[in-house]
């Protein structure tokens, strides 16, 4: 009996915290939510296109989203065309430059091969701000600023991921030796050990780092406006967008900065509402210690 009263004891504990906790959760994402919720609503206000002291809509309509997508009111489509193409490149070039390296620190033993991780780990504290006038400098040299800043873009964006090798080589020293090793026995060589063995096993971090590699340069603000200076054809929508919450702009482009706001989010929300077991599972089999 004594033991049966403690546990009913135990339970209603449990239920008293778990009801407090999921309270709390209820109230952050209440609080997180609700700037999001506000933005959707107001990208739907046709009645007025400046700020307004009200949330909902008096006159609903899709106004916003078709003027985005027509050249001759704004140039949203370049810059989501400019962003998609950054994107797209970055994440196919950042993912094999990545695995490779990380591939090759988990396998390979050479000489210099910690101190080469440790160099490239403290060179990775550094902020990548205190290089923006010096990279500015080269790339205005090579021509690839304004309205060549796209391309530029993807050169600095893809010039040190091979530093951000963390996760993928410890996912990759989860995977047992053994197998390479029967593979060369076999004869396979080691392109084919890397992409027939190895790969189809490392599906959760290849997809991780895709993301990854994907949202770095889709959400850059900073870098991006350093080197487009207000080059219409050389901005990404980031930069784009944050042109029109200018003082002489806002009052003419708020509703559709809102709607500008929702297009941009829905590839990266598609694609972590799918992708979102393996991104979880590369994160949790990347993190051991290498």
């Amino acid at each position: 009996m004594a033991k049966e009263k403690q546990g009913l004891g135990m339970k209603a504990k449990n239920r008293i915290s778990n009801f407090f906790v999921y309270i709390l959760l209820i109230i952050i994402s209440v609080v997180w939510l609700t700037p999001f919720v506000c933005i959707v609503l107001q990208s739907f206000r046709v009645e007025k296109t400046n700020q307004v002291g009200y949330v909902l809509p008096k006159v609903w309509g899709l106004k916003n989203y078709m003027n985005l997508f027509n050249p001759e009111v704004c140039d949203f489509t370049i810059w989501y065309k400019n962003t998609l193409i950054i994107s797209l490149v970055v994440a196919v070039v950042n993912t094999f430059m990545v695995l490779c390296m990380s591939y090759t620190l988990s396998r390979f033993r050479f000489k210099l091969r910690r101190a080469f991780m440790q160099f490239m780990l403290i060179l990775g504290l550094f902020p990548g701000i205190l290089g923006m006038i010096i990279l500015y400098r080269i790339l205005k040299d090579l021509g690839l600023t304004g309205a060549n800043a796209v391309p530029g873009l993807i050169l600095v964006y893809t010039a040190s991921s091979g530093m951000g090798y963390y996760i993928s080589k410890g996912f990759f020293d989860t995977i047992p030796m053994s197998l390479d090793e029967s593979a060369r026995i076999d004869g396979a060589n080691r392109l084919q050990v890397f992409f027939r063995i190895i790969m189809p096993l490392a599906k959760p971090i290849v997809i991780y780092t895709i993301l990854t590699a994907f949202m770095g340069p889709w959400g850059d603000f900073m870098f991006a406006k350093f080197i487009s200076f207000g080059t219409s054809k050389g901005m990404n929508v980031a930069v784009g967008l944050a042109s029109w919450l200018t003082k002489d702009q806002i009052d003419n482009k708020y509703t559709m900065f809102c709607a500008g706001g929702v297009v941009v989010a829905i590839p990266v929300t598609l694609l972590f509402l799918f992708l979102q077991k393996y991104y979880v599972e590369g994160v949790t089999g990347g993190a051991v210690k290498g």
